[in-house]
């Protein structure tokens, strides 16, 4: 039942550009800021919380506790254990999804309204009794390192860590948010607590919701359900400098194909540059086959199936990533096409059809990107921890159209720097040796 719900929701939305979606902005009498788009057609609903932090408020020598801490803050709450929260959450055909990223933990959840006052008190019980059992927390360990050991058999994924760490050292970005095994079997129930304690606040929370509920309902909600939270977490990281210089690094593994994440410092959110390098960056590595690497690396010679580039603007540090892998005989040719392609773009800019094709896709594409409650929940909450303003929907695409030729010619002189990229590259690639 839910899920033809979640059909029909999205199909509502479908029918609606983006700028025809009505955000309200409520606060609960306690206090509590959300967004809501009201959506009455169809009798369901989708909440987006976030708490911002996430993984990077980890305690010294305890990474990887929040992302334990968030795999078993369902598994029992309140008088329930496991196994009867998980059939309270069935019988409401409710939906959790409890998840963390290096600057968010995030609580994605969708319930009918005909269920909502129960599913809400279900969600409420996870958020604010948790029983953290030991063994759950047992259970989850055992996901979570069977997890980690695959990694450790990930070409891409070493790459992506082995990137990360040469980027950012002992700050929490230069770690994955699993931990170690040797940090995930130290963990102890006290650190989970900890953990809990640490993000679960309400001096960090952002709220989307969409769906069947008036702004007057939701702000009793939100007290209901969030008030009851300490008042504050554990302090937020501080900024950090990407510590990369030029170079390669070479990580040995046996395989018939290297792997290599490349990049260098990038842009933050709220440069006024931004939409400029958001579009010379379509142009470069994030359209697909209608990109410069892909047809330069790809279609040209041939040396890879795919190869892409994109922005990564954190909350505490800014990047420009790409990823590529190719045969171990080829991935130096690869390479060094990247880095061509890096420096052409940082001399010359982009031309005037790549320009216009370009913001037709991007102008094109994002109303599809609100094509459901969820979706635009999710949306909702990454535009408040973003800071951006409760009209951004509406005017997205006029900053897309507002970027010019000279703009993205004075932003990739900026922002492009072949001589800083690095190249992470995992395998046994001929010709490539560690410069530094």
């Amino acid at each position: 039942m839910i899920r033809f719900l979640m059909a029909l929701a999205a199909a509502a939305f479908l029918a609606l550009p983006a700028n025809a979606i009505d955000i309200k902005e409520v606060t609960s009498p306690g206090g509590i800021k959300a967004w809501l788009v009201e959506e009455p057609s169809i009798p369901f609903m989708a909440l987006e919380i976030r708490f911002k932090g996430g993984a990077s408020v980890d305690r010294e020598g305890k990474r990887g506790a929040i992302n334990l801490m968030t795999g078993t803050i369902e598994e029992g709450a309140g008088d329930l254990d496991a196994t009867q929260f998980a059939a309270a959450r069935e019988a409401l055909a409710a939906s959790y999804r409890f998840d963390v990223h290096d600057d968010a933990l995030t609580i994605s959840s969708q319930f009918l309204t005909e269920n909502r006052p129960e599913a809400l008190a279900l969600l409420r019980k996870a958020l604010i009794e948790p029983r953290f059992d030991q063994s759950a927390i047992d259970r989850v360990r055992a996901q979570v390192l069977s997890g980690i050991r695959s990694n450790e058999q990930d070409p891409a994924n070493i790459a992506q860590e082995t990137f990360m760490t040469k980027a950012f050292g002992d700050h929490p970005y230069g770690s994955a948010v699993e931990g170690t095994i040797q940090s995930v079997e130290a963990l102890t129930r006290d650190d989970i607590l900890a953990a809990y304690k640490d993000v679960i606040a309400r001096d960090r929370i952002y709220v989307g919701a969409v769906g069947d509920i008036t702004a007057d309902e939701l702000g009793a909600i939100l007290d209901d359900l969030l008030g009851a939270l300490p008042e504050t977490g554990a302090p937020l990281p501080q900024d950090v400098d990407v510590a990369l210089t030029g170079g390669k690094t070479v990580v040995p593994f046996n395989t018939p194909q290297s792997v290599a994440v490349f990049g260098h410092e990038g842009i933050e959110r709220d440069d006024p540059d931004f939409f400029a390098a958001f579009v010379m960056n379509q142009v470069l590595g994030a359209g697909g086959f209608g990109s410069r690497l892909m047809e330069e690396v790809r279609e040209k010679r041939g040396l890879t199936y795919g190869v892409n580039s994109y922005l990564a603007p954190k909350d505490h540090a800014e990047l420009m990533l790409g990823q590529v892998a190719s045969s171990n005989d080829r991935i130096a040719q690869a390479i060094e096409v990247i880095r061509d392609e890096w420096a052409k773009l940082a001399a010359e800019g982009v031309t005037e059809q790549e320009l216009e094709d370009a913001k037709k896709y991007l102008t094109g594409a994002y109303p599809l990107r609100f094509d459901g409650n969820s979706t635009i929940a999710n949306i909702l909450t990454g535009m408040q921890m973003d800071d951006l303003p409760i009209d951004y929907a509406d005017t997205r695409n006029d900053k897309v159209n507002a970027v010019t030729l000279d703009d993205i010619k004075r932003v990739a002189a900026r922002l492009m720097q072949p001589d800083a990229l690095h190249f992470v590259v995992v395998g046994q690639p001929e010709g490539i040796e560690s410069t530094n």
